[in-house]
């Protein structure tokens, strides 16, 4: 009783007036492992800058860090970028390292959704999504349903933006992007979020104030954000209103396919024909009694792949953007590129010329994408927990069941891994002495690169995009690596 009142009020309280102490003092502040506090004051007063502040930490412990949390907090963290140790985890030595149940705590707004869970029900959902994608009507679905986005959403707002000379928030347009994409494939429903007005969705709204939250859960003890979440104050307040808005949207489109599937006389459903893929209707078929509450097992699975479709497509676009903003010469590259593979001319749309085979040609704006991936992985780091004790190979012992944070934001500035020039864009990187592309992609990020080369071409063969002079580039406080205050853009039709 008396750890648990410490854990639950001793501790955050001394946090949060430890945490003042330190900003009204010098910003320059030592690594230090405090008695019962650990080093969690130095965490809190760089909270704000986590990303870049892990990787100040891991790099000059030589890719790999023990980070201390204070007692009783259960927050002890390796935090490690050694592209050794990654590959042992991910690969060599997976079945030992699964997410762990606190990363279950942490994310219990995915529920089951394959984000979130290990083992059976991980392999469930792989299997089915993998069949899924694997089927050709499928890349076919997803082309279309892009090439639907960009004719009918993307070009009509970005046109309106250029002809009245509107700034614009280049990550706000991308982020409806992909989520009116993954809803139209996923949902067989297009929220029409990005479209004139840009009118306010909830369900898409909710993404931010979830991820956000979700980072401070790393950081903070799970006493603490859960009395935040009891008492509905901070950040936790914007993960209980995400969470309504989400059940509310996804709920009401699976109760509207199950309407539509029973209605034997549907017009949409004679109209479509047995060929037409339906991959709710799929899903719903798939999961249908998979546990004791198929409903929710669907629900969560769902908002994984909502999660996924929306945040990482639409994350790497945005930096993709602000980087050859910067990198002139790259653009000029990636245009000549596209009119040399495409053969498309000035004012000449590229619409038919959006096959897969066509995309496929285009390696320099498919490394300039690999790049951006590099610097700016949308999922900065992953969160693992051995099953059993082990020992890394980069000598550090873990226990069973401790907290192995990887982070792929720091691999990606790596002087070690890429070079001196490792915080260069360079695209050149990926491409091989025989001008292929250097990695191989899954087929999720196949169907994230499709996208994405797909709207790039529109924007760079269609718009002169301008960076708001001044505007501040910081990094997201987010489980998403996202820009916190948007790209400012204007734009010109070419």
């Amino acid at each position: 009783m008396i750890i648990f009142v410490i854990k639950l009020l001793v501790l955050p309280l001394s946090m949060i007036f430890l945490y003042f102490r330190i900003n009204s003092k010098s910003s320059n502040f030592l690594i230090t492992n405090w008695p019962v506090l650990g080093m969690t004051p130095l965490l809190l007063k760089n909270c704000h800058r986590v990303h870049d502040f892990t990787t100040e930490l891991i790099k000059d412990s030589n890719g790999t860090f023990e980070f201390k949390g204070p007692l009783f907090a259960n927050l002890d963290l390796l935090l490690t970028s050694d592209p050794a140790n990654i590959n042992y985890i991910l690969n060599k030595n997976f079945r030992n390292y699964p997410k762990g149940p606190e990363f279950h705590k942490i994310f219990e707004i995915v529920g089951d959704g394959m984000l979130n869970v290990d083992n059976h029900l991980w392999e469930v959902q792989r299997k089915t999504n993998v069949s899924l994608f694997n089927r050709p009507d499928f890349s076919k679905k997803l082309l279309e349903s892009i090439r639907n986005k960009v004719d009918k959403g993307l070009v009509p707002v970005l046109d309106n933006v250029s002809k009245h000379g509107i700034e614009v928030d280049l990550q706000e347009i991308f982020q409806r992007l992909t989520f009116d994409n993954i809803c139209s494939l996923l949902l067989d429903h297009d929220p029409e979020s990005l479209s004139p007005g840009l009118p306010c969705i909830p369900c898409e709204k909710a993404f931010p104030a979830t991820e956000e939250a979700l980072l401070y859960r790393h950081v903070l003890p799970e006493s603490l954000w859960k009395l935040q979440s009891w008492m509905g104050f901070g950040k936790e307040k914007g993960v209980r209103n995400a969470w309504e808005a989400f059940d509310e949207f996804i709920y009401r489109c699976i109760s509207m396919k199950r309407k539509e599937l029973l209605s034997a006389n549907s017009e949409k459903l004679s109209a479509a024909g047995e060929d037409r893929l339906d991959l709710l209707a799929t899903y719903m078929d798939a999961y249908k009694g998979m546990t004791s509450n198929s409903e929710k097992f669907l629900r969560d699975s769902l908002l994984a792949l909502m999660i996924a479709g929306r945040d990482t497509t639409s994350t790497t676009l945005t930096w993709f953007f602000w980087l050859i903003s910067k990198n002139p010469l790259v653009e000029s590259k990636i245009q000549e590129e596209i009119e040399t593979e495409l053969q498309v001319g000035e004012g000449e749309s590229f619409m038919s010329y959006n096959r897969r085979e066509d995309l496929r040609k285009l390696i320099y704006l498919h490394a300039a994408l690999s790049e951006t991936l590099r610097l700016f992985p949308p999922v900065a780091f992953e969160h693992m927990a051995p099953i059993q004790a082990d020992v890394l190979p980069s000598g550090h012992a873990v226990d069973k069941d401790s907290k192995i944070v990887l982070s792929f934001y720091c691999t990606g500035r790596m002087e070690s891994v890429w070079g001196e020039d490792c915080l260069e864009f360079k695209p050149e990187r990926w491409i091989t002495e025989k001008g292929g592309i250097q990695n191989k992609s899954c087929i999720g990020k196949e169907m994230a690169f499709i996208q994405m080369k797909m709207v790039a071409i529109t924007l760079i063969h269609n718009y002169r995009i301008q960076v708001v002079e001044d505007h501040p580039i910081v990094l997201a406080d987010s489980i998403i690596l996202q820009m916190k205050l948007g790209l400012k853009v204007t734009l010109a039709k070419i």
